[in-house]
């Protein structure tokens, strides 16, 4: 059997951790090991019933753990918003948000329930909102920002001129599309807070190439079944080739609680494939800071948000909500 790379995760008791798409896969596992060391943990899921499985679950594996589920759909604006003002009524500030959720690959064009492609306004407009929404609690809590990419972004580049992929859709290069952007977000995010004093450091991470369920059967997003290259990297992980979901929970557990994470950072295992957590150079698609700029401001444009630089607080925009 393979040997699993792991890392050693500080002591975190004290501090209050979000983490998106924790109902499986790496998300399960970056939630069960933040609570192992003593974070407690909210799990925003779109389905319950499966949320509240896997709570139990990281309950009986982690006796003493704090976790508990909350509502969220990222492909929808008004359940962001909700999850935003659900947390800001409680006031505690937040100390670490792993943005992992994701969709990848649906067989055909989808939207969400505003209107934007299913990927795009995910992995990234879901994201971006809901960073936004919860920037408030995030200062306070001096928090440390992890967004999750995948190595769909090594290559490629946004259209500027077709965002939403209205015109010319390609699943792939959506799905690439979507994580460029998840990646300038996270770079942008880092710049501004710096610039501002906000207190909040930003990095990004990847998973490399593991058997999560991204590619699973799917019906509800139109899948049926399983794709073969879900099977052969399952093969490849068994062999060792691939990483494991648990190796694979690690570069974002190292952008997350690691001593040397400072901000604007980009954090993977050492092999594409898999291999212990290590600081990388960024991708050369996530390297320009104007394109950053320029997604942010697209972005606050399209889910109808704005920061206010000198407080930090999010506030609506009027008339702004689709392309």
């Amino acid at each position: 059997m393979p040997r699993t790379p792991d890392l050693i995760i500080p002591d975190l008791h004290g501090r209050l951790a979000v983490v998106t798409g924790a109902s499986d896969g790496i998300g399960t596992v970056i939630a069960t090991r933040l609570a192992e060391a003593g974070a407690e943990v909210i799990m925003p899921v779109r389905t319950a019933a499966k949320g509240e499985a896997a709570a139990r679950r990281i309950r009986d594996d982690v006796p003493g753990a704090t976790v508990s589920t909350r509502a969220l759909d990222l492909s929808s604006l008004e359940s962001v918003a909700a999850l935003a003002t659900d947390l800001a009524s409680e006031g505690r500030p937040i100390h670490i948000l792993v943005n992992n959720a994701g969709v990848m690959r649906p067989p055909h064009r989808q939207v969400t329930a505003d209107g934007f492609e299913l990927q795009w306004g995910t992995n990234h407009l879901g994201h971006f909102a809901l960073t936004l929404g919860l920037l408030p609690l995030l200062r306070e809590g001096r928090a440390r920002v992890t967004h999750q990419t995948s190595v769909a972004a090594r290559r490629g580049a946004l259209n500027w001129n077709d965002l939403n992929a209205d015109t010319d859709y390609d699943v792939m290069t959506s799905y690439g599309a979507s994580k460029i952007a998840v990646g300038l977000f996270a770079r942008e995010l880092d710049a501004r807070s710096r610039a501002g004093d906000w207190g909040v450091s930003s990095n990004l991470a990847h998973p490399g190439i593991s058997p999560t369920n991204l590619l699973a059967a799917q019906p509800g997003m139109g899948r049926d079944r399983v794709p073969p290259e879900r099977r052969l990297i399952g093969l490849l992980s068994r062999v060792g080739i691939a990483g494991t979901v648990q190796s694979a929970a690690l570069p974002a557990l190292l952008a997350a609680t690691g001593p040397a994470s400072r901000g604007d950072q980009f954090f993977g295992p050492k092999r594409t494939a898999g291999g212990p957590p290590t600081e990388q150079e960024f991708w050369q698609p996530l390297r320009s800071m104007a394109d950053a700029r320029r997604l942010w401001e697209v972005s606050e444009r399209l889910v109808g948000l704005n920061i206010d630089e000198r407080s930090g607080n999010a506030g609506d925009e009027t008339g702004q909500n689709r392309a």
